[in-house]
């Protein structure tokens, strides 16, 4: 029997990559990423962001040429595809399926105003009820801008979508998208379960913009003649699964169920939360989506995902170590801190300089320290508050999680990054009393196994993940449970002072 192969993508903003998983023992055989060097991104003006679709088709074409060789796998041996992506951009295409204009991406912020404006004019109540967030800066808002300012592009727009809706499109020649993806473009009507029409109305958006809506895990489309032969694919490979960056982090790590949390700490950090009902945080200060496995027709299959972000993780512990500890590795870092007891004798690190903050309602406070003694306190109280305050932003966030109704209990993680610390995951374990689990993991892959499940080869995500590599498990350490609340409340009244 011949071996068939599961190809994913992710595309980032930096590159895209690509990997092939056996089917059969759900081992990565391949993966590479383009470009070596990270992707440009446009900034015409201060705030904007913005790269060439086309520029992530050719680094998609580029990383599935290395893999098809190092693998030694042929078109027809590739099964189903699925694809990863940088969340809430905006690609507008005209009716021969071409870019009318660079895509706006996650990062750029010149549609704040946009959706801002529609926050108070719509009224915070109807938006939350529906849309479960503010329209914010996400997708409907930048194509609100579009309208405004370059309406020789609006007035020639087919279909818009998001990224990966634009790459299964280059591989299809079909436009189509996810009732996920419309959510975090602040398309979707979560209380009428249908397009956001009255964001639409409210804009002066024709609903007619909006691609086909395909499921998550399905026969989406088929690769067509074209992108076969420009690939080296089959024609009528089937593109089976789609899902946001984050989204699918959640799913590389079997994070499906209510309840179940995926973490990352790079430069950034984010918690992503699976809840089981629909809700929404009042303040906004966490982003609530639909799951990859959503299914908004059936109350029973409501999954939604609860996205926290914090700014500044894993840049302030590089900050730390070029201004603080240069002279020593990351582990040799780790090691210092350790010795500096828990709650770093007072010592309170404010982790929020890498811009505005969402959980802080958008307040740009800067990072501060706090309570330092200069007779008693030393470099190694200061990396260890800095490890512990980004663990405190952590569980800040978390605990407006816990007040949407969701009980977490486990935290799954790669082992990458923040979470290669010791320190770090031992206080995020007792201060949250969660369990973490440490997985190797990878979008491309996760993507991957996603179309497995939406081509029908896996039953389920239980069977697409059985073979889930878990590196380590840190359970709370319950001797020392009142010593880490008592650090994450001293740093907790420290911040409330300063909001």
């Amino acid at each position: 029997m011949a071996v068939r192969y599961l190809l994913g993508f992710d595309v980032g903003s930096s590159s895209v990559k690509a990997s092939l998983v056996n089917a059969d023992s759900g081992k990565c055989v391949s993966s590479a990423f383009f470009p070596e060097k990270e992707a440009p991104i446009m900034a015409v003006k201060a705030g904007w962001a913005e790269q060439e679709p086309d520029s992530w088709w050719q680094y998609a074409k580029q990383a599935l040429q290395k893999i098809m060789a190092e693998g030694q796998v042929k078109g027809e041996d590739i099964a189903a595809i699925g694809i990863s992506y940088q969340m809430h951009g905006l690609v507008c295409v005209g009716k021969d399926l071409k870019p009318l204009r660079p895509a706006i991406i996650w990062c750029d912020s010149r549609a704040v105003p946009y959706g801002e404006r529609a926050f108070n004019d719509l009224g915070a109540e109807r938006c939350l009820t529906h849309l479960l967030n503010s329209p914010g800066n996400f997708t409907a808002a930048k194509l609100a801008w579009v309208k405004e300012n370059e309406p020789e592009v609006y007035n020639n727009i087919y279909k818009i979508m998001l990224p990966g809706d634009y790459i299964a499109m280059r591989l299809s020649g079909v436009p189509n998208t996810t009732v996920s993806g419309l959510s975090e473009g602040m398309f979707w009507d979560f209380k009428e379960n249908g397009v956001a029409q009255f964001l639409l109305d409210y804009y002066g958006i024709p609903a007619s913009f909006i691609p086909d809506i395909v499921p998550t895990f399905s026969e989406q489309s088929v690769v067509s003649q074209n992108a076969a032969q420009e690939l080296g694919l089959k024609a009528g490979t089937p593109i089976t699964y789609r899902g946001g960056d984050q989204p699918n982090n959640a799913l590389s790590l079997n994070v499906f169920e209510p309840g179940e949390i995926a973490a990352t700490a790079g430069t950034s950090g984010v918690v992503y939360g699976v809840l089981g009902e629909v809700n929404y945080d009042p303040k906004s200060r966490v982003n609530t989506f639909a799951h990859v496995n959503h299914q908004g027709n059936l109350k029973s299959q409501t999954r939604l995902g609860v996205l926290l972000c914090i700014n500044g993780t894993g840049i302030l512990n590089a900050w730390m170590h070029r201004n603080v500890t240069f002279d020593m590795g990351y582990a040799e870092m780790n090691d210092l801190a350790a010795q500096a007891p828990i709650g770093s004798d007072g010592v309170c690190i404010m982790p929020f300089g890498n811009g505005a903050e969402r959980v802080l309602q958008n307040k740009e406070l800067g990072c501060s320290f706090h309570g330092i003694n200069f007779n008693k306190h030393s470099r190694a109280h200061l990396v260890r508050a800095a490890q512990e305050g980004i663990v405190f932003s952590f569980c800040y966030g978390m605990e407006i999680m816990q007040q949407m109704g969701m009980d977490i209990q486990k935290i799954h993680a790669g082992r990458a990054n923040m979470f290669l610390s010791p320190l770090f995951r031992n206080t995020l374990a007792g201060v949250s009393g969660a369990t973490i689990e440490l997985y190797e993991t990878d979008g491309s892959v996760g993507a991957a196994k996603g179309a497995g499940i939406g081509a029908g080869i896996y039953a389920d995500h239980n069977e697409a993940f059985a073979t889930l590599e878990k590196l380590q498990v840190i359970e709370p350490d319950a001797a020392h449970r009142d010593d880490y609340r008592q650090a994450y409340e001293n740093w907790k009244n420290q911040l409330q002072s300063m909001i």
